[in-house]
């Protein structure tokens, strides 16, 4: 766990860099958006016509795309996040995974994409999502590389290190003896997860040249809390930190030391949670 004494609550989800970024931002990459969620869509390697429950579903947007592949979908989100993805038409009720109520054995997989850093006792959260299960259904999980080459790089200033959002980081070994803990047998899946890994280097790297933390992406986000140096700086050093990003995370990735982990556990009948 990251800090134990941390605050924690919805009220860190709502605005600042969780914010939605600026409409002409949004549409401008919109594109970008849709490749990066076909990524996702593959990285989770779901079945035909599979019935999906996504623990913190955000705005709806994998979701939606899940639902564009002819996948059956519903989710929770604890956050204001909930009504934006209920505007898209899709089943997603605004409550916790600990308050949730799941129907036992009513869907093929459980996702949890970068959520489950977010989560204090994720053990217990593991446990819990997985009574969702039917046979042979999967929980998924992605979450960022506490072993990664960009988590090294940036030390205390990793992009990933988000305290007191984070609330837990996880190294691949110890994600799977996670797994296996909540009774859940576990597959790691290398997979690079474009968006969320170059992302996360490209200001990781920014960070070693700042003062401040995260400035690029706050500046995104109209987050505040700046200085006009950090800004000038990130301004000048972001194309390069990209294409530093672009050249070293594939390679990464080769060897298991990209941002992300993408695990994925199945419910047996004699395992149950430690």
């Amino acid at each position: 766990m990251t800090d134990p004494a941390a605050p924690h609550g919805e009220h860190l989800y709502e605005g600042g860099l969780y914010a939605p970024p600026p409409r002409s931002f949004d549409r401008a990459v919109e594109p970008l958006r849709r490749a990066a969620l076909w990524t996702h869509v593959r990285t989770l390697g779901l079945a035909p016509g599979a019935r999906v429950l996504e623990i913190g579903a955000g705005d709806g947007r994998l979701l939606e795309a899940l639902a564009r592949r002819g996948h059956d979908v519903a989710g929770i989100e604890p956050s204001s996040a909930a009504g934006r993805a209920r505007a898209r038409g899709l089943d997603v009720g605004r409550t916790t995974l600990a308050a949730a109520e799941l129907e036992p054995r009513s869907v093929d997989a459980v996702v949890l994409w970068h959520v489950l850093e977010h989560i204090a006792e994720p053990r217990e959260a593991l446990a819990h999502a997985a009574v969702a299960l039917r046979a042979g259904g999967s929980v998924v999980a992605v979450v960022p590389n506490l072993a990664s080459l960009q988590a090294r790089l940036g030390g205390d200033r990793w992009f990933h290190q988000d305290v007191p959002r984070h609330a837990v980081h996880y190294t691949p070994d110890g994600l799977e003896r996670l797994f296996a803990r909540a009774g859940l047998a576990p597959v790691r899946r290398r997979a690079f997860v474009p968006d969320q890994d170059l992302l996360g280097m490209t200001q990781t790297l920014l960070n070693r040249a700042t003062r401040g933390r995260d400035v690029g992406f706050r500046l995104l986000k109209r987050a505040g809390g700046t200085t006009r140096r950090d800004a000038v700086v990130s301004a000048l050093l972001v194309t390069p930190a990209a294409v530093a990003a672009l050249a070293v995370e594939p390679v990464a990735a080769a060897v298991g030391r990209n941002g992300s982990i993408v695990v994925g556990g199945v419910r047996s009948a004699d395992r149950t949670p430690e």
